[in-house]
C-alpha cells in the first residue's frame, strides 16, 4: 500500500488541531487545547472569525451552511452534538447526545448526520432526532470522517500510538457496505477535510495541518 501524496504542510493557527470541517469556501478546524472554533483561509492561511467551544470540539462537520460539532462534556466526557452558527458561535440550546455517549468525528451527507465511534468501530447513520438509523462496522479505529458524494472517506488505524493510519473508503450504497484501504497515512492524522480536490488532516502533535491529494 502506497503512502499518501503531500501537498501542504502548515502550521495550525492554534495548537493541537483536533477536528476539521469544509464549507466550500473555509476550512474549519477546532482545537483540543484552546477549545475554539477558527475559520481559516486557505489563500492567506489566515484566521478570519473564530469563536470558543463548549468543550473540546472532538469532531466536526458543515451541515446547511452551519457547523455540528462533537464536544466532550460532563468529567465523564460524554460527547454529544452541538450546533454552531459562522459569525454568531454556538447555540446553547442544541444539544443531540451521541448513542451511548461516544463519538470521534462527524459527516453530513445531505440529509443526516454520521457519527464514528472510534474504539467500537462503527460508523452510526443519525435521525434528527439523534437515533441510530443504521450501524456500519468498519475494520479500523476511526479517526477521521468525511463524506463526498455519497461516500465516506475515513481516517483510520489499529494502533493509535503508532505511526501506522490509514485513508479507508466506505462505499455505503451496497446492502453490504464495500470498504477498502487505500493509502497508507505515515502520522497520527485526526480528522479529514476534503475541499473539492484534495483532503486535509491534522498532524495534531506536530501542531500541523496537512494536504494530501485524493488517490486515484
Amino acid at each position: 500500500m502506497n503512502d499518501i501524496k503531500e501537498l501542504k504542510r502548515l502550521a495550525s493557527p492554534a495548537p493541537k488541531p483536533q477536528s476539521l470541517a469544509w464549507d466550500g469556501a473555509t476550512l474549519w478546524m477546532g482545537s483540543r487545547e484552546t477549545h475554539r472554533i477558527y475559520a481559516i483561509d486557505l489563500a492567506t492561511w489566515t484566521v478570519g472569525w473564530e469563536t470558543a467551544a463548549p468543550s473540546v470540539p472532538w469532531g466536526m462537520t458543515v451541515c446547511a451552511g452551519e457547523l455540528r460539532v462533537i464536544c466532550g462534556e460532563t468529567a465523564e466526557d460524554n460527547r454529544v452534538i452541538r450546533r454552531c452558527v459562522p459569525g454568531k458561535g454556538f447555540d446553547e440550546k442544541f444539544r443531540i447526545p451521541c448513542p451511548d455517549y461516544a463519538g470521534a468525528q462527524l459527516g453530513w451527507d445531505g440529509r443526516r448526520l454520521h457519527v464514528s465511534q472510534w474504539y467500537p468501530k462503527k460508523l452510526l447513520a443519525l435521525s434528527p432526532e439523534g437515533k441510530v438509523e443504521r450501524v456500519i462496522h468498519v475494520p479500523h479505529g476511526i479517526c477521521g470522517q468525511v463524506v463526498v458524494d455519497g461516500v465516506f472517506y475515513l481516517g483510520t488505524t489499529d494502533a493509535e500510538d503508532t505511526n501506522d493510519y490509514f485513508l479507508t473508503r466506505v462505499d455505503p450504497r451496497p446492502a453490504t457496505p464495500q470498504i477498502d484501504d487505500l493509502a497508507r497515512i505515515p502520522f497520527a492524522a485526526r480528522a479529514l477535510a476534503y475541499d473539492g480536490n484534495n483532503f486535509w488532516t491534522n498532524h495534531r502533535e506536530q501542531n500541523q495541518i496537512v494536504s494530501f491529494a485524493r488517490p486515484d
